[in-house]
């Protein structure tokens, strides 16, 4: 049976306490992969920056049909704007990723930091032996680091409730 807490009311009298329940499941898995896919685009940001795409200009190897198309092109204008809306994008990226990171607890943010800001090629088992902790603690804070994040950034996931088949 469980138990319900109570508390004294204005009049002395008992009220319980009923806990919130949060009404929608958090898709774990694909919330991680949001959160890790912002994290990888800050670090590239911060490591190499931007990266501009080029013109064309060579022709294309689309076949083109007799006839008109009457499509006009404007590669120059196309790449100017992709590569301002991506550059912008990215750098808002960044920005929100590091002010996320730096709410975090001390643990957590060095995990995130280390394991996922600092260099391509680091291991979990990496990061949880430079910081001397266990691995079941590394992964309990990795994966609570994971989930602030997610909603620090709005990345959160959530499964979509099943509706009731009617027999």
């Amino acid at each position: 049976m469980p138990i319900i807490p109570q508390v004294r009311g204005g009049c002395g009298e008992l009220k319980s306490i009923e806990q919130m329940v949060f009404p929608w499941e958090i898709d774990r898995e694909t919330t991680r992969q949001r959160v890790e896919e912002h994290l990888e685009t800050a670090r590239i940001y911060r490591q190499i920056g931007f990266v501009r795409r080029e013109m064309k200009v060579t022709a294309s190897p689309d076949p083109r049909y007799h006839g008109p198309t009457y499509v006009v092109g404007k590669p120059a204008e196309e790449t100017a704007a992709w590569n301002v809306d991506t550059e912008q994008r990215m750098k808002e990226i960044t920005e929100r990723v590091e002010k996320a990171v730096s709410r975090l607890g001390k643990l957590e943010r060095q995990i995130i930091e280390k394991r996922y800001l600092e260099a391509e090629d680091v291991y979990d088992y990496h990061v949880y032996t430079e910081l001397h902790m266990s691995e079941r603690k590394y992964y309990r804070l990795k994966s609570k680091a994971i989930y602030k994040l997610a909603f620090m950034l709005r990345l959160e996931v959530f499964v979509e409730p099943k509706e009731e088949q009617p027999a």
